[in-house]
């Protein structure tokens, strides 16, 4: 689905049809839930209708200042991944939907209460998948206090964007442009990734990936554009956003270690590994407010720390944020050639059963 080479440009009509006929197989699918896959694909088509071209949003003098400005850093950084990053970016963030909410889905994820193995879900093309979306909200309740009640951690939590891996015209929406233009660039570029690197199975990998390339890529956008620089405002809160995410990672990885000593135990039982794991999550909590918030420069990760901790919520952070210091470490090690490293990346994950052997350390 990934490396699906380049893309002709096909009516949007056809787009449609190819949308409706993709649900209509995973609808077929024993492993998916047909209810589920067609209130997906019914949101995803609302999207797609409501869609408007960027240039025609920016020629549009009623639409005010600051949304224009922002359309035009996400033109511009669509066009930072294609011909710096050398991702295919096909027609994607091409085109603007505006929400009528501030919201645009909710997603929720599962986790055992007694290792950190995520609840997965199984979905064509993709494989399986740590998480499900809902564009309603009573939905994604429900199937969060569903998984409650069969004995797992479970998590529920908005999201403003998505991708569908360049299989139809993304738009950039409204809930991504609410976000300060650093995020925004950041937003595309970790979305676009994903059209040009997407492991099936490989949640974790992937979507820390992204991260990587979000955040290093935003700052390689702003401090080396035309009427950006080094010394800018936007360049040195890209970096500084960058590293902050770095140490969060170290943070959260950290965490892991300590938790997985108590969860590999074959003396332990069930009841003694969850009530240990508390005593883990208060002092984790205790090293966090002691030792790392103040070493933040942009990024204060408030949601981390008001969010209550269980093998679900966690397991979220360690999926955008695992190894983080070592995919830097990689890309330093290449001199900074960030399309380097992204068309290595590429290229190696055929070559291992894990794609994070791939980093220094292995």
């Amino acid at each position: 689905m990934v490396d699906a080479g380049q893309r002709t440009r096909r009516p949007r009509w056809l787009k449609a049809g190819a949308a409706i006929a993709a649900l209509a197989l995973a609808a077929s699918c024993t492993a998916c839930s047909p209810i589920y896959v067609v209130k997906a694909g019914l949101a995803e088509l609302s999207i797609l209708r409501a869609r408007q071209d960027i240039p025609e949003v920016l020629n549009d003098t009623t639409v005010d200042a600051a949304t224009r400005g922002k359309l035009r850093f996400v033109l511009e950084a669509r066009r930072f991944a294609a011909d710096e990053l050398g991702i295919d970016v096909g027609d994607s963030y091409t085109m603007f939907t505006q929400l009528d909410r501030d919201t645009l889905a909710m997603v929720v994820s599962a986790s055992h209460k007694d290792r950190l193995e995520p609840k997965t879900w199984w979905f064509p093309i993709v494989g399986r998948m740590p998480y499900k979306g809902f564009f309603s909200l009573e939905d994604a309740t429900n199937a969060r206090d569903d998984l409650e009640e069969d004995g797992l951690d479970a998590y529920m939590r908005p999201t403003a964007a998505f991708s569908t891996l360049g299989w139809f015209n993304d738009p950039i929406l409204s809930t991504v442009l609410r976000a300060d233009d650093v995020d925004v660039v950041e937003t595309v570029l970790h979305e676009l990734s994903h059209q040009h690197l997407f492991v099936g199975g490989a949640g974790t990998f992937n979507e820390s990936f992204a991260t990587f390339v979000g955040r290093a890529g935003a700052a390689r956008f702003f401090c080396t554009r035309d009427g950006g620089g080094p010394d800018t405002l936007k360049c040195l809160r890209a970096q500084a956003r960058w590293r902050d995410y770095q140490r969060f990672s170290v943070f959260i990885d950290g965490m892991m270690e300590d938790l997985n000593a108590i969860y590999d135990s074959d003396t332990l039982s069930y009841d003694e590994k969850v009530a240990q794991r508390e005593i883990v999550f208060a002092r984790s909590f205790q090293r966090f407010d002691d030792d790392v918030a103040g070493t933040f420069e942009s990024v204060g990760f408030g949601g981390f720390r008001n969010t209550p901790l269980n093998n679900a919520t966690l397991m979220t952070r360690i999926r955008y944020y695992h190894r983080l210091p070592d995919f830097a470490a990689l890309l330093e090690s290449r001199g900074g050639d960030l399309p380097g490293v992204l068309a290595e990346l590429k290229a190696g994950v055929e070559t291992v059963d894990d794609p994070f052997d791939l980093l220094p350390g292995g």
